[in-house]
């Protein structure tokens, strides 16, 4: 029975706001890790073609998943407010939750990240923003800051996103247990099933 699953999201991922969220519920209920995976879902994006998010892409689409996160996070009981820049870039946030994959703080800094996106409407991809975050947490948010800009951050991102590659990961979020992939937010609980080793037969 396994009992981590490896959450791979996009901070600038609508739908991994919520399901984040709740994956830090659930796996706490449940007495499972989470790794927390980071990685540029735009590449893959533009592997298939697309320069943009598919949500803006196909407006019909995207209509739909606005008042869908709408749903969503009233129904989880969260805040959600649409924010009036999509999709905003994750790049520095996706770096230091890379390079801090175990830190202490990475899981308040996540929680932190999302909500300063889609219910603040502040843009994670400006360094104050980051830096006020950090400031909060008690890190050292210069310090933090600057090694998620060293080459060092860049490649071990780039190598990270690359493994998502793969994997064969296509969206934002995805739980992996082993080789299993469950992919969306709608798929948490099944997979909090399969690695609590519920499935009695496959």
């Amino acid at each position: 029975m396994a009992t981590t699953i490896h959450v791979w999201f996009d901070f600038a991922s609508t739908y991994s706001y919520p399901a984040v969220l709740r994956a830090m519920q659930l796996a706490a209920a449940n007495h499972i890790s989470l790794h927390w995976r980071p990685f540029m879902l735009g590449v893959i994006f533009k592997q298939q073609g697309w320069n943009d998010s598919p949500f803006n892409l196909y407006p019909p689409k995207g209509r739909y998943m606005w008042r869908d996160m709408e749903r969503l996070c009233a129904a989880q009981g969260i805040p959600f407010n649409k924010p009036t820049q999509f999709p905003r870039s994750g790049l520095l946030a996706g770096r230091i939750a890379c390079l801090n994959q175990t830190a202490p703080w990475i899981t308040a800094f996540i929680q932190a990240v999302y909500r300063a996106n889609f219910v603040h409407d502040q843009n994670i991809a400006d360094t104050t923003v980051i830096g006020e975050i950090l400031h909060q947490l008690n890190v050292d948010s210069e310090g933090v800051i600057t090694r998620a800009a060293s080459e060092e951050s860049k490649q071990k991102f780039r190598g990270q996103t690359g493994q998502a590659v793969e994997l064969g990961i296509f969206g934002s979020p995805t739980f992996m247990i082993g080789d299993e992939m469950f992919w969306g937010g709608d798929r948490l609980v099944e997979a909090i099933d399969f690695a609590m080793g519920r499935y009695s037969r496959l």
